[in-house]
């Protein structure tokens, strides 16, 4: 594997000049200052209770996603290029969501395998023929991006049906602008603090036609126990949002109803953090007591709006990640502007073969993995484990797909031993309604341990501050 990008350092030469400013900063700043506000940060994060459940683990079942003062920049030209990629992609994911839902044309012309799409877990039967608010199926897409070079960046997964992490990349620009107010006023950084304002714009720009009054929104949580139960809570503080659970709603005359201490209020737009297969018990999984029992009725008459739409996850499943590229070329008639990491599909027998033969060398991910489970990373990989995941994969080859290793790149990041380099990857978030509204920056996730190229939080991994300097 080719040695790492560094952000600061590019490939070994002088400080590239989006870092001047804070590697003169980092130059004046000694160890123990930088730990001394990492502890002040912690303080600061725990207070506000910003935590993330672990599932599966007894020992600790909330924790402190861990966060890393050296921030992560990109450059004004940088950020143009990466926004201009991500708009075309989130156009194309929801031309591509509508058109599998409706006619698909694109099985037609031979693009992409039927079976893919219509024997795909993600795939909803139920939502053909739906037509939502603005043709619009994922409204908050978080498109997780990685950088090998200078001018290389790559599209590691789409995320299309909740996305989560955008509390953590608000609260992580909020912590820093308490902890060094100096850094911004000397950086021209542009600001993340609009999301929450572009959030409600957009949930309100989706609301369902003819309504007499400005629509009411509610944000649907499974509760408590969920990992991103803060987030839910936050940001339906931030927007001004009734924060709800399945049992303070009920489907009435035809409507989605709220209940209140002054009775039932109409709900028009529902942005639910709570999977598919719980949202309605008499669509879906009978035993769901997280949904609305008829809320997919109301939604399928056009009674409210559901965001994001059911069905959403069939544009971030995997295997359909593939054939990324030419989806945007089919619905978007250029080619991608951001490109896809080269993927083995193993359901290809000529990709299975390949994969097989070189294990040890990949990253291979199940189709509906997610947070860094379900994966193995070859060269990292122990032989028991290389062998163990051979057996998986040559038992149901379609679950799986495989991608070369990347040399993601670095960033400065205090760790134990000072300061060093660690891997990182940016998850900007984008929002789609009456348009494409993108805060500039996203959540850095940084792999804490060095040499790891794992940075989910569920794996050990923590945040930076993003920061897009302006020109």
């Amino acid at each position: 594997m080719k040695p790492s990008f560094d952000e600061m350092n590019g490939f070994g030469q002088s400080v590239r000049e989006p870092y001047a400013a804070i590697s003169e900063w980092l130059g004046s700043m000694r160890v123990e200052e930088l730990r001394k506000k990492s502890a002040e940060a912690e303080l600061l994060f725990r207070r506000t209770g910003i935590t993330f459940a672990v599932y599966g683990d007894t020992e600790a079942s909330e924790r402190l996603i861990p966060f890393d003062m050296i921030p992560r920049i990109i450059a004004a030209a940088e950020w143009r290029r990466l926004s201009a990629g991500i708009e075309q992609r989130v156009k194309a994911l929801n031309a591509f969501m509508y058109d599998i839902y409706h006619r698909q044309e694109i099985i037609k012309a031979g693009r992409i395998p039927a079976d893919l799409v219509i024997q795909n877990s993600a795939f909803v039967p139920e939502m053909i023929g739906v037509e939502p608010a603005l043709g619009i199926y994922s409204h908050i897409i978080g498109i997780d991006i990685v950088r090998t070079g200078e001018n290389e960046f790559y599209v590691l997964e789409d995320n299309t049906r909740t996305p989560s992490g955008v509390s953590y990349m608000l609260e992580n620009r909020e912590t820093m602008m308490h902890m060094f107010p100096n850094l911004f006023a000397e950086n021209r950084v542009a600001p993340v603090e609009t999301y929450p304002d572009y959030l409600r714009k957009t949930l309100e720009s989706v609301a369902p036609e003819n309504l007499d009054d400005d629509p009411v929104i509610a944000v649907l949580t499974p509760g408590i126990y969920n990992s991103a139960y803060f987030e839910h809570a936050f940001l339906a503080d931030q927007m001004g949002l009734e924060l709800v659970e399945a049992p303070d709603l009920v489907v009435m005359d035809g409507f989605l109803n709220m209940k209140t201490t002054q009775g039932l209020c109409r709900v028009d737009v529902l942005y639910r953090r709570v999977d598919d297969a719980f949202l309605d018990p008499l669509t879906f999984r009978p035993d769901s007591v997280l949904g609305v029992p008829g809320l997919f009725d109301v939604y399928r008459a056009g009674n409210v709006t559901i965001v994001n739409a059911p069905g959403a996850g069939i544009a971030d499943d995997k295997a359909i990640y593939s054939y990324i590229p030419e989806i945007i070329e089919f619905y978007m008639g250029r080619p991608p502007i951001l490109k896809n990491v080269p993927t083995y599909n193993c359901r290809k027998p000529d990709s299975l073969k390949y994969v097989l033969d070189n294990l040890g060398d990949l990253v291979v991910k199940e189709v509906h993995g997610s947070g860094g489970y379900g994966m193995l990373v070859g060269p990292t990989a122990s032989k028991e484990d290389v062998e163990a995941f051979r057996v998986r994969v040559k038992a149901n080859p379609a679950n799986y797909i495989a991608q070369p290793t990347l040399a993601l790149s670095t960033c400065p990041t205090l760790g134990e031993e000072g300061i060093g380099p660690r891997h990182l990857d940016l998850r900007p978030f984008v929002l789609i309604g009456d348009e494409v509204r993108l805060v500039p920056g996203g959540l850095t996730r940084v792999a804490l341990r060095k040499g790891s190229l794992v940075v989910n939080s569920s794996q050990g991994g923590g945040t930076k501050d993003t920061w897009v300097l302006q020109d």
